[in-house]
């Protein structure tokens, strides 16, 4: 079975490796190369340095549906193509040009998480479970038919970093299921029920800002969804940004203004909330390198009373 990869993200990886050991890859797809990193040196994404020496073709188009870049998938003849974590949307005579369809694995239980960001607004959202979907791609937002499924539990402290290796390795997996039955004739097709979607947009730097009027519950569910990326953060009363990297629920924990210190549980300051408080438990000042919360509390002489914006 000739298979023509597209993907970009660093979660694309495990599941190339996949197409690789079961089907002749007649080419990749990835996004063009960026400046990347703090010092802006332009550099290969996570699939096009995956492929370099495996996989003969890779095309880096900045955009995947012109007639140009349609052209050069059609003269690869791939008899299916399968796409993981790619970013851009394809349209309908990419679509079509495959004989066995355009295949995705999606990090989510379709059709829950409809969306850039499955992993990150399941977390946020507190969900206890989520999982990977295998599906036949059509032109909407990851409306089409769905061929498999496995569902994987998110722990109580589990950040998106986290999850994301975990949901890697699983879709590589069901990927291989998909394809085995794709070879053999035998794959399941199921249609979306989109009375029962749910869309996770695209992240941007504006979800991290923490709002304390939020529950304590609410803000530590939005930090593990935003870690890594955008992040979670807030003011100090001396101008400056603190970054949250994890904190936890207090136990207990008196009245106050949400956004203030009202005590300090374990070594570890405890900001009120809209309901509840937060344990601060690692911190990274603006210009600073990540730190425990203890650490950052007898450093910068947080109190009682202070207020975090």
């Amino acid at each position: 079975m000739r298979a023509l990869f597209m993907g970009s993200a660093p979660l694309s990886c495990a599941s190339l490796d996949v197409v690789l050991e079961q089907c002749e890859v007649v080419g990749v797809v990835s996004q063009p190369d960026r400046p990347r990193g703090r010092n802006r040196k332009v550099c290969a994404g996570a699939i096009t340095a995956h492929a370099t020496g495996r996989v003969g073709t890779i095309l880096t188009p900045e955009r995947v549906n012109t007639p140009e870049s349609l052209a050069a998938v059609a003269a690869l003849q791939p008899d299916v193509i399968v796409v993981v974590a790619y970013g851009q949307i394809l349209h309908q005579p990419l679509l079509d040009l495959p004989a066995l369809g355009c295949i995705n694995v999606h990090t989510s239980l379709l059709p829950k998480y409809r969306g850039a960001a499955p992993i990150q607004w399941a977390i946020a959202h507190g969900e206890t479970e989520t999982g990977v979907t295998t599906m036949y791609m059509d032109a909407g937002m990851d409306t089409g038919d769905i061929i498999l499924q496995e569902a994987l539990s998110i722990g109580p402290d589990e950040t998106a970093a986290e999850l994301h290796d975990r949901l890697a390795v699983t879709g590589a997996a069901l990927l291989g299921k998909t394809l085995h039955g794709l070879a053999s004739g035998d794959v399941p097709r199921h249609p979306q029920d989109s009375t029962v979607a749910s869309m996770a947009p695209l992240l941007s730097k504006a979800d991290g800002r923490i709002d304390w009027m939020r529950t304590a519950a609410d803000i530590h569910n939005r930090v593990r969804g935003f870690n890594p990326w955008p992040g979670s953060s807030c003011g100090t009363a001396a101008g400056k940004r603190l970054k949250l990297w994890r904190v936890a629920p207090a136990a207990a924990v008196g009245e106050g203004v949400p956004g203030t210190v009202v005590a300090v549980e374990e070594g570890y300051p405890v900001i009120a909330t809209g309901a509840g408080g937060i344990r601060l438990l690692e911190v990274q000042p603006e210009g600073g390198k990540v730190m425990d919360g203890r650490a950052y509390m007898r450093g910068h002489r947080l109190a009682p009373g202070d207020r975090l914006e």
